[in-house]
């Protein structure tokens, strides 16, 4: 009886839901179909600029009830619609997230790439505005798009969704970590901070543990942290140090990764993952540290403060250029 009333109520919710969508995309569609009739009208010289606050005077007089079309955002509108009216394929997503989530996008976005990264972010995510306008302003599209090129060869053998996951850079602002500091400075910070710890990471991650045991021998050896992540199906240890990267730090986790996968790992997932994670390093270091090794392995760095987009939009400027002149 009681497995049929739960039926009954997850049907109630699953409705409001599609309700609300439903809703949000009708909105979507209305500021779309506003911004397109003004922007045409002053093409054409039918209208002029003055005409806007107008309208807003008029709609507010009309329908007083009615809110969201002041001047600014009626003028919004006209910028949603001339910013995506030549690209359909980026239309298509506009209806599926908020005008905030919107607003942000194409606002403070520059590339129809970037800006088709953080369309899709925020439908698979869910992610609120708060955390997209924080993913904006710490270039997580530059850093995932750079961080690509930084990968193991056994990670960039594997498929796409490996070099879509980890990024060569991490942002911890949110830590308001000490200088100097140690790894157990950063790992109680993550730990304590473990929310905003995966939504820097990205979602798919389930933290597992802290000072995680692993037996090998008559020895016990601790992992700084594990996780499982659901789309890759497998173990994700990240290795801590609050120091510049150096060589010999990779033994160490090729060590874990292969304890895991010996002893930890079941018969159906996949083998574990492991990221080296490092206050500062020099990539021809990594470079020729990965350049031989077979573990699924990746070196990132993290900061403690929000990165500067432009120097981040300059290294990936860089890395185009680089790519074009190789075809």
């Amino acid at each position: 009886m009681k497995k049929g009333f739960t039926d009954i109520i997850n049907l109630i919710k699953q409705a409001r839901i599609n309700s609300l969508r439903a809703v949000n995309s009708e909105l979507i569609g209305l500021y779309w179909n506003i911004g397109e009739y003004i922007s045409k009208k002053i093409e054409n010289a039918e209208w002029g600029d003055s005409i806007v606050e107008e309208l807003a005077k008029h709609i507010q007089k009309s329908e007083p009830n009615i809110k969201g079309f002041s001047d600014k955002n009626i003028w919004r509108m006209k910028q949603f619609y001339e910013t995506y009216k030549t690209n359909p394929k980026l239309s298509t997503l506009l209806r599926e997230i908020s005008w905030s989530h919107n607003l942000a996008i194409f606002s403070r976005c520059k590339s129809d790439e970037e800006k088709e990264f953080y369309l899709k972010k925020s439908k698979q995510e869910n992610i609120s505005v708060r955390e997209l306008e924080r993913q904006i302003s710490s270039g997580l599209y530059e850093r995932t798009i750079l961080g690509k090129s930084n990968l193991s060869t056994r990670i960039r053998g594997k498929n796409p969704d490996l070099t879509n996951t980890f990024k060569d850079s991490y942002v911890f602002e949110f830590l308001n970590l000490p200088e100097p500091h140690n790894e157990t400075d950063l790992q109680k910070g993550l730990v304590s901070q473990m929310k905003n710890f995966i939504l820097e990471l990205g979602k798919d991650f389930i933290f597992v543990e802290e000072e995680y045991k692993i037996q090998v021998g008559n020895s016990d050896f601790f992992i700084d942290l594990l996780f499982y992540h659901r789309g890759l199906q497998c173990l994700v240890v990240f290795e801590l140090k609050a120091d510049k990267f150096k060589p010999e730090h990779l033994g160490q986790l090729n060590f874990y990764l292969e304890a895991l996968d010996r002893n930890t790992k079941k018969a159906n997932e996949n083998p574990s993952i492991g990221i080296l994670l490092c206050k500062d390093k020099d990539n021809e270091v990594v470079e020729y540290a990965l350049s031989r090794s077979l573990s699924p392995t990746m070196i990132s760095e993290y900061k403690t403060k929000l990165p500067d987009k432009n120097i981040l939009q300059q290294k990936l400027h860089e890395l185009f250029d680089h790519n074009r002149n190789q075809e």
